[in-house]
Formats: structure tokens, C-alpha cells, sequence
């Protein structure tokens, strides 16, 4: 039961009210002021995912939201990108390949461009080169290859492994001069080929971590004049909803639909409640040609905006995107302690009644929204 008491640091403020108020706060964030010394220590490699862990722990200490700490975690994860990016170029240049011999941008993809992720990621990156000459295109991928072989090799020695679907920039497929990136995807959003829109669902949550932002805002206005055109496209989007269902049963219980479920109470909460709830936000956002959005957040004001969504019903998928990162990280760390790896089910067992009520109540804010989003792509 000491969870029902668990001091905060920001109960201490006003504590010496009676005396002398407070000249310095120094003590409400030492928690976090003991992991930063730690990393001005020049961590080794193999141990800043661990530290991240700790800078996690010092979060909750805190009292930060899970939403609060997923952005943080994010923003740790990008910085390591740069870092990552950083160091490479410093190689390439020491060892003779000279400077980049064009412009060029490094996207992240999916949860790290949403600024939502946990304590779970792996890589997912691309990059847009500036335009060269087809004649130079040997000379200029290769350089660009090698940069793209050594960043991710670098990110996954830290800690953010390699992607097992090959979604990074040391693959072809994932890295091109802006021109190719535009004529790709012409010919993804042309019709309704499933592998293509796949593909698309993982590009469309992008934004620049490095480099040349400029390409990616061409890029981007180049999908605004695309994608809300694009009604096949756009309705298979809508019809691959179905892959991902909501974690509710015919009877509105809490269910799992994975074979790879580690036990029958076992739900995975990002398959079954996270990605529904941000790829039916995106696929609405997307029919309506509202591109400026990256994050959840961002996209719902969008939405909201534009009448969209209400203000109650932007306020209600918030608070359900909220809690669900908040049931996701508390599992996660729950895991990292018991000595297991992170991963992204949580066991239904550990919920009390009043956390499945509360879940049940987003999953099915959240099957309304995806029901919402598939009328919307199938009439656009």
C-alpha cells in the first residue's frame, strides 16, 4: 500500500514558507540533477540506454506524466541521432571521404517523429538528399550509404537497435534524392496496392532530426498535393485498419488477437490501442490534406480546428492517447526491474477495476474513431 502515500519533491515548497521563503529549488529536482551528473561523466557507449532508464525513473520521482516523459525519452532519442550523425561525418571526413557531397536530411519515422516513444524503440529513419545529376549517382549514394552504415550501427551500439523490417537510410529503399522521393510517392498513391500503402503508413509520420530541414518541407508540400487526392489509395488505408483491431471482444471485453502473446492475459497494448488510436488520427488528418502535424497532439488541434473532431471529443482521445502510455510505461518499467526486457503487453491481471473500466472506455472511444476514420478515407 505505499503507493497510496508516495511522497512528491514538490510538497517541499513551501515547507520553509514560515522561515524564509525558499531562495532556491535546487532541492525539488534532485533527483534529476543526480542521473545529469551521471551523464556529464562521459557515459561509455554501452551504458547511456541505461542511463536513459534511470532518467526515466528520476521522471516519476518527479511526478511527470507518462505523455510528458514519452516526449523527453523522444527528445533523448533524437539527440543521440545527432550525436550518432555527428560523430560520422567526423569519421568519414578524418578517413578521406571528404564533406557530404550534397545537401541532405535525416528523417525519424513512426513513434520518435510523433514524439511519443517509450522505453522500447528501434530504429526508424530515412533520408532526402538533395538532387544531383543521374551521371553522379554512384559516386553520390555510395557516400551517402556509408553515412547511412555508420549512424545506425552507431545508434544500435547505444542502444536503439537496428530495424528487423529494414525501415533505416543505409537501405536504398529509404534513402533518395528529393526528385525520387516524389516520384515514389506518385506511384504509391496511385491506386490501392497493399505493400505500397503499407510502406506509406510507415513514412507518414515524419519529421527532420538532422540536416537540411528544407527538403523536408518540400517533401512534405509535396505529399499535401498528393495524398488528398488519392481516393484509392486512402480507402485501402482505411481498409488495413482492420489489421490493427481495437482490444475489445463482440462483448466489450478486454481481448487479445496475438498468437505471440507471452499468456492468455497478456494484451499488447501498442498493437491494440496505441496504434489504432494514431493511424486513424493521421489516416482523418491525411483525407483532409492536414499535413503540418506530426505528433497526436498536433493532429487533433488540427482536426479540432476544422471541425473535425469537438472540443470534447479532442479532449476525450487526449486523455485515452494519456492513459494508455501511462498503463504501457508503468508495465515497461515493471518489466526492466523484474529483470525482463521491455517490450509493449501489459499483463490484465495487474489492472485494478477501476483501470480495465477506464481502459475499456478508451478502447472503445478508440474503435469509434477508427470506425470514423474508414468511413472518412472510404469517401474521399
Amino acid at each position: 500500500m505505499q503507493f497510496l502515500a508516495r511522497s512528491s519533491p514538490w510538497r517541499q515548497l513551501f515547507q520553509s514558507l514560515e522561515t524564509e521563503f525558499p531562495s532556491s529549488s535546487d532541492y525539488l529536482i534532485q533527483p534529476l540533477n543526480e542521473v545529469l551528473q551521471q551523464f556529464s561523466g562521459n557515459l561509455k557507449v554501452d551504458q547511456i540506454k541505461s542511463w536513459q532508464l534511470e532518467l526515466v525513473k528520476a521522471f516519476r520521482r518527479l511526478d511527470l506524466p507518462a505523455w510528458r516523459i514519452s516526449q523527453l525519452i523522444s527528445d533523448h532519442n533524437a539527440w543521440l541521432y545527432r550525436r550518432a550523425l555527428k560523430e560520422s561525418l567526423d569519421e568519414m571526413n578524418r578517413y578521406g571521404w571528404g564533406e557530404p557531397p550534397r545537401k541532405f536530411c535525416v528523417l525519424l519515422l513512426g513513434s520518435g517523429a510523433r514524439q511519443e516513444s517509450l522505453l522500447r524503440p528501434d530504429q526508424d529513419n530515412a533520408m532526402i538528399i538533395e538532387d544531383y545529376p543521374e551521371s553522379r549517382h554512384q559516386e553520390i549514394d555510395t557516400w551517402f550509404q556509408h553515412l547511412g552504415e555508420s549512424f545506425t550501427n552507431k545508434l544500435d551500439q547505444v542502444g536503439i537497435p537496428l530495424c528487423k523490417g529494414h525501415v533505416m537510410a543505409r537501405w536504398p529503399l529509404w534513402r533518395k534524392p528529393l526528385k525520387e522521393w516524389k516520384t515514389q510517392m506518385q506511384i504509391w498513391t496511385a491506386g490501392r496496392i497493399v505493400k505500397r500503402v503499407q510502406l506509406s503508413n510507415i513514412l507518414l509520420d515524419f519529421s527532420c532530426v538532422y540536416g537540411e530541414a528544407a527538403l523536408e518541407k518540400a517533401f512534405r508540400k509535396e505529399l499535401k498535393r498528393l495524398v488528398p487526392k488519392a481516393s484509392g489509395f486512402l480507402h485501402e488505408m482505411g481498409e488495413l485498419l482492420d489489421e490493427i483491431p481495437v482490444a475489445l471482444d463482440t462483448f466489450e471485453r478486454l481481448a487479445s488477437d496475438d498468437q505471440e502473446a507471452p499468456h492468455s492475459y497478456a494484451l499488447n497494448l501498442k498493437r491494440q490501442g496505441l496504434l489504432p488510436l494514431q493511424t486513424s488520427v493521421r489516416l482523418l488528418c491525411l483525407t483532409q490534406g492536414l499535413l503540418a502535424g506530426v505528433t497526436t497532439r498536433e493532429r487533433l488541434t488540427l482536426l479540432l480546428a476544422e471541425g473535425w473532431v469537438s472540443s470534447e471529443e479532442a479532449s476525450d482521445l487526449l486523455a485515452s492517447l494519456e492513459h494508455l502510455q501511462e498503463l504501457l510505461l508503468s508495465a515497461q518499467l515493471a518489466s526492466l526491474e523484474a529483470g525482463r526486457q521491455a517490450d509493449n503487453w501489459i499483463d490484465t491481471r495487474q489492472l485494478t477495476g477501476r483501470q480495465k473500466v477506464l481502459l475499456k472506455q478508451d478502447l472503445k472511444l478508440i474503435r469509434a474513431l477508427v470506425k470514423r476514420a474508414r468511413k472518412a478515407a472510404t469517401s474521399a
